[in-house]
């Protein structure tokens, strides 16, 4: 099956050189491909980076995100990170959060309808989408839109004006709508609402660009396509690939349990930036640090030549960890990872207060949190993956008299344990 005709429009591939830029323009556009997966059209995005400078009149960049989750992982970061980038360049970036949108539903890359979400499951959501997105956007520099502000006055009438400027002959070329119509899944006629009206959204705002993940193409060349049929100049697409997870395989996803949530404890995010791998440590950098390619290049030509890889995953780390907490965050993190490798004990654990005693050990590691169930603590215990005081357990029916012990599970799970 061919591509739709806005998945084929014209482009210019990301690093196509442009002649006779100002420098100002040069570096915008470097700044703008940095990562990028496609710039659509390139030409474009330079005549509208040429006319910002010269007239000081910033551009408009659009990202939509749908609350459809409270929270949001490091790899959702990759086109905020990007937002920040141009946002830092003088241009006004707008967070819109598709509030509207999610009661429909966004069905890229699916192969069954998606269950729409409820007014309140999306309030709730949206709650914290934008505070943690902040963590990464400069609030004050940042213009907060909700898509239902143009999208619920628009009313019967404007819907059915809107769904007049595409066909649904177009609309079934798009692959994920094609492939279910020939397997015979069904697809709700509200589905094919959904990037009318995130298209909607580009005339609404008029944006310059528009960013978003490679599995949005369609529906951002959709915005491009109705900012024309609305006679707006056409916004230029920015497409961003989506992050590896920790597994260097499959993308980041909670689901996969290969992701870094934003709002996890510094001493693991920084655990587990450092547990990728080398090879993945890079493309990490381009797509996540705020250091330039020249800085990047440089510390792989050091590493190339000899020095530790980890030496590059720990400022990597820590910039990360910094960003989301602190920069003393970060240092405690790195401290505390030193520890956990000498095997000592970090200097903050959980205490927890069990009764019982004597108490079997697999037990103990049930009651206190450390262990799912006995036959797990078993099996931890099997594997020399259990420590009392700095020393392997491997006699599963000890048993501990009263006292207070300090309890190691693996290398990252801890508790000092009040035993009466």
């Amino acid at each position: 099956m061919s591509s739709s005709p806005l998945e084929t429009e014209s482009i210019q591939k990301a690093g196509q050189p442009v002649a006779d830029l100002t420098d100002g323009v040069r570096h915008a556009l470097d700044v703008t491909l940095r990562g990028c997966e496609e710039l659509i059209p390139q030409a474009d995005w330079v005549q509208k980076l040429s006319r910002a400078e010269r007239t000081g009149q910033a551009l408009r960049i659009k990202l939509g995100l749908d609350p459809t989750a409270p929270d949001i992982h490091i790899g959702h970061t990759v086109v905020l990170n990007k937002m920040r980038q141009l946002q830092d360049l003088g241009h006004q970036v707008i967070f819109l959060i598709g509030d509207f949108t999610s009661l429909i539903g966004d069905p890229s890359g699916r192969n069954t309808t998606r269950p729409p979400l409820t007014s309140e499951q999306i309030k709730a959501n949206a709650e914290t989408y934008y505070r943690q997105a902040s963590l990464v956007l400069d609030p004050a520099r940042t213009e907060i839109r909700y898509n239902s502000e143009w999208s619920l006055p628009l009313g019967s009438m404007g819907l059915i004006q809107l769904a007049a400027k595409y066909t649904v002959a177009r609309m079934m070329e798009r692959n994920d709508f094609h492939q279910r119509f020939s397997a015979g899944t069904p697809i709700s006629v509200h589905e094919f609402l959904y990037p009318l009206m995130q298209g909607y959204d580009s005339v609404a705002l008029k944006a310059d660009l528009e960013l978003g993940g490679t599995d949005q193409k369609f529906n951002l060349l959709m915005g491009r396509h109705l900012q024309a049929e609305y006679g707006q100049e056409p916004q230029c697409i920015l497409t961003m690939p989506l992050l590896e997870g920790l597994d260097g395989v499959d993308k980041m996803s909670k689901s996969k349990g290969n992701y870094i949530g934003i709002t996890e404890e510094a001493n693991t995010m920084f655990a587990k930036v450092l547990s990728i791998s080398d090879t993945l440590m890079w493309r990490w950098f381009t797509l996540l640090s705020f250091r330039s390619m020249a800085e990047i290049e440089a510390l792989r030509k050091e590493v190339e030549a000899g020095r530790n890889p980890k030496d590059a995953k720990v400022m990597l780390a820590k910039e990360i960890t910094a960003r989301f907490h602190s920069p003393a965050a970060a240092d405690a993190a790195e401290q505390d990872f030193i520890n956990r490798s000498k095997g000592g004990v970090p200097d903050e654990i959980p205490e927890v207060h069990l009764s019982g005693a004597p108490l079997g050990i697999a037990a103990l590691l049930k009651s206190a949190g450390l262990a799912p169930s006995s036959s797990e603590a078993n099996r931890l215990i099997d594997g020399n993956g259990v420590r009392i005081d700095g020393t392997v357990i491997s006699d599963k029916a000890l048993k501990l008299p009263a006292g207070t012990y300090v309890v190691q599970v693996g290398k990252r799970k801890f508790a000092r344990v009040v035993l009466g």
